[in-house]
């Protein structure tokens, strides 16, 4: 059994308040393909969402980065054609809030995997080198065989991205692939 993982492809990481910029917007096709593909197939798909609350100084990434992913704004939306897959189909896709970079990290995705029998994770989204990447370390850690869509991944940090890739690929022993 199969899951399909999109992470963090919301308004604010592809053109809001921390974007990833074009090589985020160049990805939006891909995943709403692979979204689409995985629901038709019947496995399990999950929107993995940042969620921050206004002015909590006590999140480690207040630190880091800028106030992104505010809990009630547009800039937590799905971005563009994702937004569309997801509001046809939100009876057969999870959305999930996630607190942290890793989409297991505080949340019940390992549950919902192992009770639906999953082994095989296939993630797409963005930061390929930092939410995408902390969430393959996890899954790697907790026994799943990853499948990274490099197609359906991007970075604000071009070097990152190529890094993570090769990362996935050579550390991970995740399986990186290019279109279906």
């Amino acid at each position: 059994m199969k899951a399909f993982i999109a992470i963090d492809y919301t308004v604010d990481f592809v053109t809001g308040k921390l974007p990833c910029g074009e090589p985020a917007v160049q990805v939006q096709d891909r995943i709403a393909e692979l979204t689409e593909r995985f629901i038709q197939e019947n496995e399990f798909v999950v929107m993995a969402v940042d969620l921050h609350d206004e002015g909590d100084v006590l999140h480690p990434e207040h630190k880091l980065f800028p106030a992104h992913n505010i809990r009630g704004t547009e800039g937590r939306s799905l971005y563009g054609k994702l937004d569309k897959v997801y509001k046809a189909n939100q009876q057969t896709i999870y959305w999930m809030d996630k607190t942290r970079y890793s989409a297991f990290c505080g949340t019940d995705l390992e549950l919902r995997l192992r009770q639906r029998g999953i082994n095989e994770v296939h993630l797409a989204g963005v930061c390929t080198d930092i939410c995408v990447l902390h969430t393959a370390v996890d899954a790697y850690n907790k026994g799943y065989r990853i499948v990274i869509h490099a197609d359906a991944v991007a970075s604000f940090n071009e070097a990152g991205h190529e890094w993570a890739l090769s990362h996935f690929e050579n550390v991970l022993g995740a399986e990186v692939v290019r279109g279906f």
